[in-house]
């Protein structure tokens, strides 16, 4: 080598480093742990900074990429589901409400393909939105062959409904 005999306490660990300036460098890093400790206990905060002034470089980057956004097609599908829902529970828009859910329902599956993509969310959005799509077309389909009480088509519902109200708080009110 060099003609420098070294010792356990010389040797290099990296080519840069000895295990001397190791241990100084670990001294380093307790100092600043018991500063910062001592920072949290005066006012709450951390001092993130090291003694120098800079940034601490163990803080791996933000990722670099493109900015975390919702689904447009999942959102609009959640809406158009739940307002086919109100459509349909209505029963004199019942058909109108079948057409809307079922938009709906293709509008939140489009949504939900979209989400595939690390930075867009919405995946929850575009599963209730074809859920209540899907619901109402199979409760509008429902309600226009007749086959329960409730929803029907013949337009009068709410008019049945207010009256029905109206006959139970009539002695309470």
């Amino acid at each position: 080598m060099d003609g420098h005999r070294t010792t356990g306490l010389d040797r290099t660990l990296d080519g840069h480093r000895t295990a001397e300036g190791d241990r100084i460098v670990d001294e380093n890093r307790r100092a600043d742990r018991d500063r910062i400790a001592d920072t949290v206990e005066r006012d709450g905060t951390v001092d993130d900074r090291t003694p120098d002034g800079e940034a601490d470089r163990d803080v791996p980057p933000a990722p670099v990429g493109p900015r975390p956004r919702a689904s447009m097609l999942a959102t609009l599908g959640l809406i158009v589901g739940v307002g086919s829902v109100l459509f349909v529970l209505t029963g004199a828009l019942a058909g109108y409400g079948i057409a809307l859910g079922a938009i709906g329902a293709v509008l939140a599956v489009l949504g939900l393909m979209a989400t595939r993509r690390r930075h867009v969310a919405g995946k929850s959005d575009a599963l209730l939105g074809i859920a209540f799509g899907l619901g109402a077309v199979v409760l509008g389909v429902l309600a226009m062959t007749g086959q329960y009480d409730w929803p029907t088509t013949d337009g009068d519902t709410v008019v049945r409904f207010r009256e029905w109200l109206d006959s139970q708080f009539v002695d309470r009110l």
